[in-house]
């Protein structure tokens, strides 16, 4: 098929929203959504705490978390396989080619990001507003919800930056979950396999909705990262 025909088919299938095309694009929105949601909730006290904490090892801790950020995919995908097949200690679950085993990989690829993040932004808080918490009897452990909530702006970004990393991660997820049509297949699985099959349409519609949703993402980190900014400058 050639590039002009397969755009323009691959439009159309945009635009009729295609049965599988849709049920694709679902998967993947649910499997990444529900893989930030997990990691933020534990990421951004996990990074206000390692912040503000003062413990041996910190040093360290800070240096994993940063490390962590890169984690090569298909490693984290090898080891959580290794984790929820039968021989695995997570066997007994089954949760090996399911979209929950999907959800586990790529929580561990966003949750470095989020932490990573979100105490790079709580310290810089910390640095600025520390002595004013500590006049009202707030110490650092106390301090952490509100130095999260006033940093709501810049910790979405951090957020947006790890639902990037996960919209378009493709090793993990084709090792855990096994691209499987109709149970495990995302957008990026799916166009890699359509793309080794010479289906070019289905593989440029689902990459025209992913260039789509990055390009989404991006400006809603540009916009919350713009608000931050106009935030603080108007803080007394």
């Amino acid at each position: 098929m050639e590039f002009s025909a397969a755009f323009r088919t691959a439009l159309a299938l945009i635009l009729e929203l295609d049965p599988t095309l849709l049920e694709i694009v679902q998967l993947s929105l649910s499997v990444s959504l529900s893989a930030v949601a997990i990691a933020a909730l534990i990421g951004l006290p996990l990074g206000a705490a390692v912040a503000l904490g003062r413990f041996p090892g910190r040093g360290a801790v800070i240096v994993l978390l940063n490390a962590s950020m890169g984690l090569p995919p298909v490693v984290v995908g090898l080891v959580v396989y290794l984790a929820l097949s039968r021989a695995g200690p997570l066997g007994e679950f089954g949760l090996l080619f399911t979209p929950r085993a999907m959800v586990v990989a790529q929580t561990i690829l966003v949750l470095p990001i989020i932490a990573a993040l979100s105490r790079q932004v709580v310290e810089d808080l910390w640095g600025e507003y520390a002595e004013q918490l500590r006049s009202l009897g707030a110490g650092r452990l106390r301090a952490i919800p509100t130095l999260l909530w006033d940093g709501r702006f810049s910790l979405l970004t951090a957020i947006l930056a790890g639902f990037g990393r996960a919209s378009a991660e493709v090793g993990a997820i084709i090792v855990v979950g096994g691209n499987i049509a109709g149970v495990t297949r995302t957008m990026t699985t799916a166009i890699a396999l359509e793309t080794s099959r010479g289906d070019l349409a289905l593989a440029l519609g689902l990459g025209i909705v992913l260039i789509t949703l990055v390009a989404l993402i991006n400006a809603g980190a540009y916009l919350a990262g713009e608000v931050a900014r106009q935030h603080a400058a108007a803080a007394p």
